[in-house]
C-alpha cells in the first residue's frame, strides 16, 4: 500500500463511497501517517480488531 492508495481510500470513506475500510497490521503505519495529515482527521474513527487490524469509518461529527 502506498500513499496514493491511502489517499484514495480516505477520500472514498469521506465521500461515503465506502462505509468502512479494514487496515492490516502491516499497513497500519503507512495508513495512519497519511490519515493524520488530513484536515478532517477527527472525522475518522478507528476501531481495533483482532490480530492488529483496525476498521476505519467516517463520522458526521468530529470526535473530541
Amino acid at each position: 500500500m502506498n500513499e496514493q492508495d491511502v489517499q484514495t481510500i480516505l477520500n472514498q470513506l469521506a465521500n461515503r463511497d465506502i462505509q468502512e475500510y479494514k487496515v492490516t497490521k502491516e499497513h497500519f503505519m503507512t495508513f495512519r501517517q497519511q490519515l493524520v495529515k488530513r484536515e478532517d482527521f477527527k472525522h475518522f474513527r478507528g476501531e481495533a480488531k483482532h490480530n492488529g487490524e483496525v476498521v476505519y469509518t467516517y463520522l458526521d461529527e468530529p470526535r473530541s
